[in-house]
């Protein structure tokens, strides 16, 4: 695949969605081509189904849960992610297989293994060529959450001992790869996190098409 797919995962309030917005801001002002994408998200039939999956009022059990969230997968894939790459693109997703095996594993308790055949089916075994995980303690997470007054959805409102399931999970899948996990400290001074995900993206670019970025 010619593009660069890159993924941000972390726990709520880890800043993953900011990290994320400053990087492509600062691709998009030297000329990258950049799409972006979000999960559970995308095209219109995932969006659909993130508003399902997010709403806080609806009783989802685990199992519909997880198959709601490889639907909003497989669409996102094929109409968004996959064209994009094979146009020589690079695709930043807000969340992607691994806050499934995360959430709906570590979290839920669902059968990893079982859930990895899945989604392969889902995404085609795509992989993304980079993942920079935003390492944070949740009831830190929360805190910055709640100072944002915002209306918490569905999974935000689990219990605190769910989401620390949730980074035991994404912690673990990154000693499983540690050559495609950025883990970058959610503690660190903002710019300082700018600049080490940045770092590692041009990193990963051809060394014909890399550029001078300050961020």
């Amino acid at each position: 695949m010619p593009g660069l797919f890159v993924t941000f995962e972390g726990v709520e309030g880890s800043g993953k969605s900011s990290r994320c917005r400053i990087l492509i801001q600062a691709l998009q002002a030297v000329g990258y081509e950049v799409v972006f994408t979000r999960e559970p998200g995308g095209p219109d039939v995932s969006e659909k189904i993130r508003s399902l999956l997010l709403n806080p009022e609806l009783d989802v059990p685990p199992l519909s849960e997880l198959m709601l969230y490889f639907a909003s997968r497989a669409a996102n894939v094929e109409r968004i992610i996959l064209p994009a790459l094979k146009a020589g693109g690079i695709v930043l997703c807000d969340r992607f297989s691994d806050a499934t095996f995360a959430y709906q594993g570590w979290g839920r308790g669902l059968p990893v293994e079982e859930m990895r055949k899945v989604n392969t089916l889902a995404t085609g075994g795509l992989a993304p060529d980079l993942t920079v995980l935003m390492d944070l303690d949740p009831e830190e997470g929360f805190r910055r959450m709640n100072l944002s007054g915002r209306k918490l959805d569905r999974i935000e409102k689990e219990h605190l001992s769910f989401h620390r399931k949730v980074r035991v999970g994404y912690l673990a899948l990154a000693e499983e790869e540690p050559e495609r996990f950025l883990v970058v400290d959610g503690m660190l001074e903002e710019q300082k996190q700018d600049s080490v995900i940045l770092k590692e993206v041009l990193r990963r670019l051809p060394t014909e098409d890399r550029r001078v970025i300050d961020i």
